[in-house]
């Protein structure tokens, strides 16, 4: 379906105004587009065609944003595809339940269109790690960039991206604690404005895949402070 090596962005929005804008200027940010204006097209497209990441209204026709993360996190072969939310939602418990079941992004509109390109790439540096080849180990963890694999006592260990990028900061430096605020310049990118409570969210998601086949929990809160691995 064309050059992969330029990104393919699905978007899913019923607002042909909007779709039409956001396909517009993503395009002309260097990526592939592929448009849905409901939910069961946007669904069948990404089992058709994979893209590499989404941008998925909450309120869609026929079917939900919400309900096509959840669908898509219940799928083997697209679990680890990024989903960024968009919802006029702001509050933050309707933050909570998006990246809840499965976003890995929330853009409350109105946005700004630059910004969700910089979400857009800031999610995609995350599933295309620029050192590959290498082995981080700690504990009984098993950490390979290279396949973007994750093992755990010899068990492969299933993550979101979001979750994958915040282990491989934790365990550069086991014992170091981290700020929720450093976490979310390290794994967001600086001038992108995440609440801090998605830091929370996404690191009780490691903390659960981590122990899915069991064993001690190795994540260490710092009541007031921040996260650490070990």
């Amino acid at each position: 379906m064309g050059n992969k090596a330029s990104p393919v962005v699905l978007i899913a929005e019923d607002n042909s105004s909007h779709l039409e804008l956001l396909s517009y200027n993503i395009q002309a940010a260097g990526f592939q587009v592929i448009k849905a204006s409901d939910g069961q097209l946007a669904l069948e497209l990404i089992m058709e065609q994979r893209p590499d990441i989404l941008l998925l209204d909450w309120m869609l026709p026929f079917m939900s944003g919400i309900e096509i993360c959840s669908y898509i996190r219940a799928s083997r072969k697209l679990e680890n595809t990024p989903i960024i939310l968009v919802s006029a939602r702001a509050d933050e418990e309707d933050r909570v339940k998006g990246l809840e079941s499965g976003a890995d992004d929330y853009i409350v509109k109105p946005f700004l269109v630059s910004e969700v390109i910089a979400r857009i790439k800031a999610n995609l540096r995350r599933i295309r790690p620029s050192a590959v080849g290498q082995k981080i180990t700690f504990e009984d963890i098993i950490l390979d960039s290279e396949q973007h694999r994750v093992y755990r006592d010899g068990k492969m260990i299933k993550m979101g991206p979001t979750e994958y990028s915040l282990l491989s900061t934790l365990i550069e430096k086991p014992g170091r604690v981290w700020s929720r605020d450093q976490l979310l310049d390290r794994i967001w990118g600086r001038g992108i404005h995440v609440e801090v409570r998605t830091v929370d969210v996404h690191i009780g998601r490691l903390r659960k895949s981590l122990c899915q086949h069991g064993g001690t929990d190795l994540l260490r809160t710092v009541r007031g402070t921040g996260y650490s691995l070990g």
